[in-house]
């Protein structure tokens, strides 16, 4: 399979584990790649600049929560 050249608004949210909300907020505001025009009524995220994005984000401090995958 090849990798794909640009990912649709589910797609980039779902690689980078945000909702479409936050990422079409963080576009807004400079804080996100833009989509590129793709067609008269098509956009979509060029995956080199997502995944260089996502490079530069900082190392967190944070750690992550704990598994909640538990079964009911």
């Amino acid at each position: 399979m090849m990798k794909p050249i640009y990912v649709d608004l589910p797609g980039v949210a779902s690689l980078v584990t945000l909702a479409t909300a936050t990422i079409q907020r963080m576009v807004r505001e400079g804080a996100f790649p833009k989509p590129r025009q793709l067609s008269a009524n098509r956009v979509a995220w060029l995956l080199r600049e997502v995944e260089d994005w996502a490079e530069e984000r900082p190392i967190s401090e944070i750690l992550p929560p704990a598994n909640t995958n538990r079964k009911k």
